[in-house]
């Protein structure tokens, strides 16, 4: 009776089963980010990257889900240390401040970063320590923070692109809180006798 009950599972998962190949499960990896610096024999190295939104969603506790952007980043070997400069270039997409509707942002940033070998994993201003026995350096996280240091601070539609009914109402809102602030601009007569014993 047992091995009828697992030869019914087995036929059974043979028929639900899919192939991972079949689903079309592609899994973005972040290896080709990592640099085996005690590894490169040139001088000077150069690394090119095309980041999309797979680059967004591999990386922990990303901000950002869509972008399309190059990045070149050229990596300097010199005595005691290494010079990785960074060239991004592209867009990023991105919640408007104003309507809330998502934008491009273009994004064109140039980056320094100085890298040395040492005994343990340390950040100190614009210089990276790395564990000497391991070598391995992950640009990831670095290209991502230069992409979010890019943005600024402050970002709208150019004008007239903005989510028309939600521009509607937030100048019906405003209206409606200026109108409540000239109300309460009439003072309480029962507070005037105190705001003149402040003076």
């Amino acid at each position: 009776m047992k091995n009828q009950k697992k030869l019914n599972f087995y036929s059974v998962f043979r028929k639900n089963f899919v192939p991972l190949q079949a689903k079309s499960v592609i899994m973005y990896s972040l290896e080709s980010f990592e640099v085996d610096l005690k590894d490169l024999k040139e001088t000077e190295t150069l690394r090119e990257y095309s980041l999309d939104d797979q680059f967004f969603s591999a990386l922990d506790n990303s901000q950002l889900d869509h972008g399309a952007l190059h990045v070149s980043v050229s990596i300097r070997k010199m005595a005691g240390f290494f010079e990785l400069l960074f060239h991004t270039e592209g867009t990023v997409t991105i919640s408007c401040d104003r309507c809330l509707d998502d934008m491009e942002q273009p994004i064109q940033t140039d980056n320094r970063l100085m890298v040395k070998l040492g005994d343990a994993y340390n950040e100190e201003d614009d210089t990276i320590t790395i564990d000497e026995n391991e070598g391995i350096l992950d640009l990831s996280w670095f290209i991502y923070e230069f992409i979010m240091l890019a943005i600024p601070i402050k970002h709208v539609h150019a004008p007239g692109k903005c989510n028309s009914a939600m521009m509607q109402k937030l100048d019906e809102l405003s209206g409606a809180v200026r109108s409540g602030k000239e109300e309460t601009d009439v003072i309480d007569p029962r507070w005037e006798a105190l705001l003149s014993l402040k003076k």
